[in-house]
């Protein structure tokens, strides 16, 4: 079925309240999720669902509740939330996640990943194998077997266009308190400033910023094409979620039920992936239509800038060299 953003608003109503709701006869494990998605993206209508398959196969024994939009806190308040087992879940972008284990950052190296072909032999093959070990043995936190997606990010502002990496040269960006974007940024001549999810919108309506970087559903769902005209095809990063437990809550959890929340993120996640790659058809054009004016860039630009700034050096000692020698087995040599 092919999924557009009408088909996710109007199922967010059906779907989303149930997974705020309580179940009357009570959970024997009532575990919170908490994200900064918006409601009616492809990725809160598949955790609504992934929610219920728990209720259902579990037979009311496990209860998810989820918290969109933020709720809760921003991606890194949550991550200090979920770390600290005030939530029990939560999906961690990797890019946030390196701000504990800078390895988690590696989906975030500057055009490594050109298509999702290439994205997905190297997340469901060695290089996540690598990252969820690290993960695993370096925090108190679970990932689950699959990464959901996230999406490639685009940069969208209300200055000019947007061809080569000389074009962005002194822009005010927000970019996610995330190390690798903010490092990346910064070797492009952005003045890079971070803020929560939720403040964009108005940052870019203020100009308090002069544009942002996002996935295409993401700049859908914010609406940013209301507060900016000019939204460049850079793929400059692809970004995927680690769906990640409390260590100490999780192992809470009886057998069969660690396998069948486990079962549920996955599965769950699988048709995400597809999810976003059936809306982002047609999407650019969408948001042509809705007043943005769009550029592809030249991606030899931008690399040959980051090579300048020395950022896939830095990365690469951050990194560490056998985790990177694994992310060149896939995306070629980067620096």
């Amino acid at each position: 079925m092919l999924i557009n953003r009408r088909t996710f608003v109007g199922g967010t109503a059906a779907l989303g309240a149930a997974a705020f709701v309580t179940r009357a006869s009570g959970a024997e494990f009532t575990y919170k999720l908490g994200h900064s998605t918006p409601a009616e993206h492809p990725f809160s209508i598949r955790l609504t669902e992934m929610a219920a398959e728990v209720m259902e196969k579990t037979g009311g024994r496990m209860e998810i509740q989820l918290f969109p939009a933020s709720q809760l806190g921003g991606d890194n308040d949550l991550l200090s939330q979920v770390r600290s087992g005030a939530v029990e879940f939560f999906p961690g972008a990797g890019l946030i996640l390196a701000s504990v284990l800078p390895v988690t950052a590696i989906d975030g190296m500057g055009f490594a990943f050109p298509s999702y072909d290439k994205v997905w032999a190297a997340v469901d093959g060695d290089l996540g194998k690598y990252v969820a070990d690290q993960i695993r043995t370096k925090t108190n936190l679970v990932p689950m077997d699959r990464v959901w997606d996230l999406g490639y990010r685009q940069i969208t502002n209300s200055v000019r266009p947007v061809v080569t990496a000389d074009d962005l040269e002194g822009l005010k960006l927000r970019v996610p308190g995330a190390p690798a974007l903010v490092s990346l940024f910064q070797g492009l001549g952005v003045a890079p400033v971070s803020m929560q999810f939720g403040e964009v919108y108005t940052a870019l309506q203020t100009k308090v910023v002069d544009g942002q970087e996002n996935p295409l559903a993401t700049i859908d769902a914010g609406k940013f094409y209301e507060v900016q005209n000019h939204l460049a095809l850079s793929n400059h990063v692809w970004n995927g979620f680690w769906m990640l437990a409390n260590g100490d809550a999780w192992a809470r959890l009886p057998e069969d039920i660690q396998q069948i929340v486990n079962d549920a993120f996955s599965s769950k996640g699988l048709l995400q992936r597809q999810d976003l790659v059936d809306m982002n058809v047609g999407l650019a054009d969408s948001l042509k239509s809705k007043g943005m004016e769009i550029t592809t860039i030249d991606t030899d630009s931008f690399r040959a800038k980051l090579r300048e700034a020395g950022f896939y050096q830095t990365w690469r000692e951050k990194i560490g060299g056998e985790a990177w020698e694994i992310l060149e087995s896939y995306a070629g040599k980067l620096g």
